[in-house]
């Protein structure tokens, strides 16, 4: 079924309708896109409409696309079949849809070709659905290229409106951070009772369920926490493990949040684990702290590297001074990713237009191992959603690449590491609003601290 939609919410859809408008001066179609089987027809992976869709149209319809000309939004989508109530139940006509979203016109899809010419469009991500577009706009449309002609124009105006949040996805985003923070603290209520690493997955995935959302992404539940993606959850909890959990919520309207914390799975870090831990924090505070309309991203993916290369040199992991250290990239020896990514209707918002929404015009990626993970590379602005993540990780292939370890012989105390045996991995992650006077943390309803998250996990 389809959910109902308020009267503002139809305001916002129009808002950003008229704001496109004002930017470019041709027509957009944007497709929905559709399921795709598992392994047969009619077992399908679950839909989501594409995010560039959901901004302007407000319900995640498969099978539908929309025109967009000054302001005005025409809906184009099939009737259901009256033999689908058997399996699906009674839906909404097209005419009653777009009554929901505030739309200007209702048509059968097969009309849509009659208002291709000049048309521009963004790739959707199923090749069903870019087949159509390439077939009925007479041009390639890939999801792997970069959009060129008046497809680029649209992608950047686009960026432009989703790169800062109206009030409506800022409901939406608050709605995912608040569910986000209490399945991770079922998460760690779950831990000293489970067994393997799916059972902590399930409890947090529970809170998400029944508050009718799903996740943002494949959560990452995992005593592995050096395996940076890792969606393994058959790993049984030990003794002296750290779990790290990055997990998070995406709305009914599709917006997402995404938080990673770290905590012991007995409920006591160890000396060991508890001193890489606020290294990690440290950075993490520090960032937060630096926030504000105007700072570059870039700046803050830096000064992570270099407070966790400070507390790598207290520790006596590192040799030298940590300005120096950055400057080699010697701390992607531990960090090898960037500080985080713009957060919305996607978990690394907009991604699936390369690097033209999270870098700044002319700025390109950096060649450095570290900074070339970067996302996101502009300077903030406020009504920007950010994550901050910076992370400490025991990565084999790293630590035992002969060339690396030749490279930072001189840097590095291998002795002392070796004691640090116990941290596979930390990560620590928060989704951060730009304001006008600073930032807001949208998940600060859960913990940092090391005492704080024990005192979660032991009950």
């Amino acid at each position: 079924m389809i959910q109902k939609t308020s009267s503002s919410l139809i305001d916002t859809l129009r808002d950003r309708r008229q704001r496109l408008a004002n930017l470019i001066d041709f027509p957009a179609i944007l497709w929905s896109g559709t399921s795709s089987p598992r392994n047969f027809p009619a077992n399908v992976f679950p839909f989501r409409a594409s995010s560039h869709f959901l901004y302007f149209a407000g319900l995640p319809l498969p099978n539908a696309a929309i025109c967009l000309t000054a302001g005005k939004l025409e809906l184009f989508m099939d009737d259901p079949q009256p033999s689908s109530a058997l399996w699906h139940g009674e839906m909404p006509h097209r005419e009653k849809i777009a009554q929901m979203i505030g739309a200007d016109a209702a048509k059968p899809i097969a009309e849509l070709e009659l208002y291709t010419q000049g048309a521009a469009t963004i790739a959707v991500q199923d090749a069903t659905t870019w087949t159509q577009q390439s077939q009925l706009l007479n041009r390639w449309v890939l999801p792997q290229q970069t959009p060129q002609g008046i497809d680029l124009d649209l992608a950047k105006a686009i960026i432009s409106l989703r790169l800062v949040h109206d009030e409506g996805a800022l409901i939406e985003l608050r709605k995912a951070a608040t569910v986000t923070a209490k399945a991770h603290m079922a998460g760690m209520a779950a831990t000293i009772r489970a067994h393997i690493e799916a059972e902590i997955r399930a409890a947090m995935e529970q809170v998400i369920i029944a508050n009718n959302m799903t996740t943002s992404y494949s959560s990452i539940v995992t005593v592995h926490g050096e395996v940076l993606h890792n969606d393994q959850y058959h790993h049984s909890l030990q003794p002296g493990d750290l779990l790290l959990a990055d997990v998070g919520a995406e709305t009914e309207m599709g917006w997402a949040a995404d938080v990673t914390r770290t905590w012991p799975v007995t409920g006591k870090f160890s000396s060991t684990q508890r001193d890489i831990y606020d290294v990690v924090l440290a950075a993490h505070d520090a960032c937060i702290a630096k926030i504000h309309p105007g700072v570059e991203y870039q700046d803050l993916h830096l000064l992570a590297c270099t407070v966790i290369a400070e507390g790598l040199v207290d520790l006596g992991i590192f040799q030298g001074n940590p300005e120096d250290l950055v400057e080699m990239d010697a701390h992607t020896l531990f960090f090898p990713h960037g500080i985080g990514h713009l957060l919305g209707l996607d978990v690394h918002d907009m991604e699936d237009l390369g690097d033209l929404a999270g870098y700044e015009e002319e700025r390109t990626r950096s060649d450095r191992f570290g900074l070339g993970y970067l996302r996101l590379n502009r300077p903030l602005r406020s009504g920007m959603l950010v994550t901050i993540e910076p992370g400490f990780y025991q990565v084999p292939a790293i630590l035992n690449d002969s060339n690396l370890r030749l490279r930072y012989q001189n840097v590095v105390n291998w002795e002392r590491l070796s004691q640090f045996a116990d941290v596979r991995g930390i990560r620590i992650e928060d989704d951060v609003f730009v304001t006008q006077e600073g930032s807001e943390v949208l998940t600060a309803a859960l913990p940092t601290k090391a005492s704080a998250i024990e005192h979660l996990v032991s009950g």
